[in-house]
């Protein structure tokens, strides 16, 4: 089954690749050419690049491959899909164009037993000429005359035929497509390589005491250290997260793509993080691609407290952290019980867990707000209908019986550098007192 599905996978990939191929290289090429050879060859190469960056990261290939490889395989990856979008909006505009062009070259003469679609040729006079005043006749000498006195004037010009508007519409909507990708792409990887905006929410807790409202939480999720996301990017962050001046922060999973070995470097500005109470992380589904344990410990080493299945008391709340659900096929997935289980559940509760599909486990075990990522709004639109479809919250705050979720769109982006309809953030969650 595994293989039908992967053969099929490929299949339509192929087929969204032949149609883009068709429609901006072929459709827009006169003849077979140097431009058609160059078009071909970037179809071609863009999705092996992308595939080969894929591959290298998760084979573990030497660091310096995955970097040349992920620029131009990932951006491929965001490029085609909007470059896909736009040719099938093209659809809807190409036969509209088609109609205004002949619209435009037919003259305004008037036929007799013509086809519509046949080229219309209309005959030019010769304005030179002296109007006869002798009958005309049928002999083949006076033909001739009359068709040397008339000369090469007489001769129609040349009629705008089908296949060069054809061609000329598939330049226009190639080229609108081509632009409107390269306009999305462009923007969406200003967006993510800027770093990420403040976002603020307020969030009301029942059991929260007087003494702690307006406690601030600076909420970091999925910021995807990796061959494209190094130091330079850390260094943002973090930056942003100081400037809010926190009483807390969360770094809830999706830290890295990658070994210690490789990104220790780009991490090291975490260890600048600053907080009144500390900063705290727990395991995304990625940590447990690029080596879990070693990751906790490097985290531990630059300050942050890993909660691993684990809780502390604070002084007005209790805070909590589940392992991510990828940890499972290694033996160390959430334990809600291990984390909640014998807790004082008087105090409110503030749970820190990677993916949101964990609220349900949250909910039994009382706790008043979880603080997740994962999803990244989507990243890439239309990828959040997929998303919205795949969590119980697509992004921002939800309520589920008792429990308040959070979900964070994340600082970074996996795959390629591109958010589009997904801004990343960073959020300071404000909680609230109701007895303030």
């Amino acid at each position: 089954m595994i293989i039908v599905f992967l053969v099929l996978v490929l299949a339509v990939f192929g087929g969204l690749h032949w149609y883009v191929w068709r429609r901006m290289v072929r459709d827009t090429t006169a003849r077979p050419g140097v431009a058609r050879r160059v078009g071909t060859a970037l179809v071609v190469g863009g999705p092996f690049l992308m595939f080969a960056a894929i591959a290298s990261e998760r084979a573990g290939a030497p660091f310096w491959l995955q970097q040349v490889l992920a620029w131009p395989g990932f951006l491929w990856m965001a490029f085609s899909l909007y470059l896909l979008l736009a040719l099938l909006v093209g659809e809807v505009v190409r036969p509209l164009l088609r109609r205004v062009l002949e619209r435009r070259s037919t003259p305004a003469v008037e036929t007799v037993g013509v086809r519509e679609d046949a080229p219309v040729r209309a005959r030019v006079p010769d304005l030179e000429a002296e109007p006869s005043s002798e009958p005309e006749t049928s002999s083949d000498a006076d033909a001739g005359a009359g068709e040397a006195q008339t000369g090469p004037a007489e001769k129609p010009e040349p009629a705008v035929t089908g296949p060069s508007r054809r061609l000329f519409v598939s330049r226009v909507v190639g080229g609108a497509a081509a632009a409107a990708a390269v306009g999305t792409v462009g923007y969406g990887t200003y967006g993510v390589l800027r770093g990420p905006k403040v976002k603020r929410v307020t969030v009301p807790l029942a059991k929260l005491p007087r003494s702690a409202h307006g406690y601030r939480i600076a909420v970091v999720s999925d910021v995807h250290l990796g061959p494209v996301l190094g130091r330079g990017f850390a260094q943002k962050v973090v930056d942003t997260i100081n400037s809010t001046q926190p009483d807390l922060i969360a770094v809830v999973g999706d830290l890295v793509d990658g070994s210690v070995k490789d990104l220790g470097p780009a991490a090291a500005p975490l260890a600048q993080l600053k907080a009144r109470h500390g900063s705290f992380f727990v395991t995304g589904n990625h940590e447990y691609f690029s080596g879990a344990d070693e990751w906790v410990a490097h985290v531990r080493g630059l300050g942050l407290r890993p909660l691993e299945n684990a809780r502390t008391e604070l002084a007005d709340f209790d805070l909590a952290g589940v392992n991510d659900v990828s940890g499972e096929d290694e033996g160390q997935g959430p334990d809600f019980v291990k984390a909640l289980g014998d807790r004082d559940r008087s105090r409110a509760c503030v749970l820190l867990a990677h993916q949101p599909v964990q609220i349900h486990d949250a909910v039994d075990h009382g706790v008043d707000l979880q603080l997740s990522g994962h999803t990244h709004g989507g990243q890439l639109w239309p990828g959040n209908l997929i998303a919205d479809q795949a969590n119980p919250t697509l992004a921002g705050l939800e309520r589920y019986g008792d429990t308040q979720l959070y979900v964070s769109r994340g600082a970074g982006a996996w795959g390629p550098p591109t958010r589009v309809g997904a801004p990343s953030d960073i959020t300071v969650v404000e909680l609230a007192s109701r007895q303030a």
